[in-house]
């Protein structure tokens, strides 16, 4: 039996790698919802290229996913988990960069966590094929592993959405076409970080805290979940921004989140469901990764809030230093 049961036909050349990932997501979602009945999922098994603690799970999911795109038509495999690109098919034509187990610090806690994968057409060099801007890609998408396992994914013409049957054990698409609201009240950031934040970020923060009262003059709710498939899976649903951005920290200049793996893939999925998707200046699709494993500052959600943390960044350094001092740009 296929793993998915999609209502209108997904690409000939990427549904072998479809059906692929979805089997493992399947496999991978039963032993998550067994928590410690499964082993010890969220021990730290080390770290990675990165330095970023490792769990246990986070390499489980990569074997797993790496062995399962054998014959699919995969050449070049690009995994947070690694740190080079590895060739699975010689003769395949497709590239696909994973975030295998997205949110690991959440494992033990039993909050929503995913992965996340981009795909895009193969170069004879597996780097030069990922050190791309992410316009090259011919479909991302996220598995979240929450009270619902889903698949949401984009082939490029809009966004899909699959819920995982258990009771027969395959990815089942909705009549529900996934966009992203055009107003809403909610933002995303971790707000542990505001003393290191740049001024314009500081000042978007501060004009919706100040909510009726402020130049806003609406109340705002802040969610955080630090599991970037969770907060995506919450915009694409109900609106708002997530923010991420870099800040005065050493090894945060350019943010946490990487290009390659989590950022581009997220980005064109949330433009083609209807939302935006920067750096906080500019398109996070345009961005061209130096190395494999670049970060980048990510911005994503409603069209008008994105554009308006923009516009807090576009100011001459003169004026604004002048607005932000009064605390926003849009103060009356």
């Amino acid at each position: 039996m296929l793993p998915m049961k999609a209502n209108t036909p997904i690409p000939d050349d990427l549904a072998p790698v479809m059906n692929a990932l979805c089997r493992v997501a399947a496999d991978l979602s039963d032993l998550i919802a067994r928590g410690p009945l499964g082993g010890r999922l969220g021990a730290s098994v080390g770290n990675n290229t990165d330095g970023d603690d490792q769990k246990a799970l986070d390499v489980m999911a990569d074997d797993v996913f790496a062995a399962a795109l054998k014959g699919t038509g995969i050449r070049w495999y690009a995994s947070e988990e690694q740190e080079t690109v590895n060739e699975i098919d010689a003769d395949g034509t497709l590239a696909l960069a994973i975030d295998p187990l997205d949110g690991s610090s959440n494992i033990d806690v039993n909050v929503s966590i995913g992965t996340i994968f981009g795909i895009q057409p193969a170069l004879d060099s597996g780097e030069a094929t990922f050190l791309r801007s992410g316009r090259h890609l011919r479909a991302s998408g996220y598995f979240i592993y929450g009270p619902q396992t889903a698949l949401v994914v984009t082939f490029g013409d809009g966004v899909r959405q699959f819920i995982f049957d258990r009771a027969t054990a395959t990815f089942t698409e909705t009549e529900t076409v996934p966009t992203v609201p055009a107003s809403a009240s909610e933002f995303a950031i971790n707000a542990s970080n505001y003393r290191h934040w740049s001024a314009p970020v500081r000042a978007y923060i501060d004009d919706c805290l100040a909510g009726v009262d402020g130049p806003r003059a609406k109340n705002f709710n802040m969610r955080w979940v630090a599991s970037l498939v969770a907060e995506t899976h919450r915009i694409m649903c109900r609106g708002g921004i997530f923010l991420y951005p870099g800040d005065a920290r050493k090894g945060y200049e350019q943010g946490r989140l990487r290009l390659v793996y989590e950022c581009a893939p997220i980005g064109f999925l949330v433009e083609q469901a209807g939302g935006r998707a920067t750096t906080g200046t500019a398109p996070v699709l345009d961005r061209v990764p130096d190395s494999l494993h670049a970060r980048t500052p990510f911005v994503f959600g409603t069209i008008e809030k994105v554009d308006r943390v923009t516009s807090y960044h576009d100011l001459p350094e003169r004026e604004a230093s002048a607005l932000f001092a009064n605390r926003g740009l849009f103060r009356a």
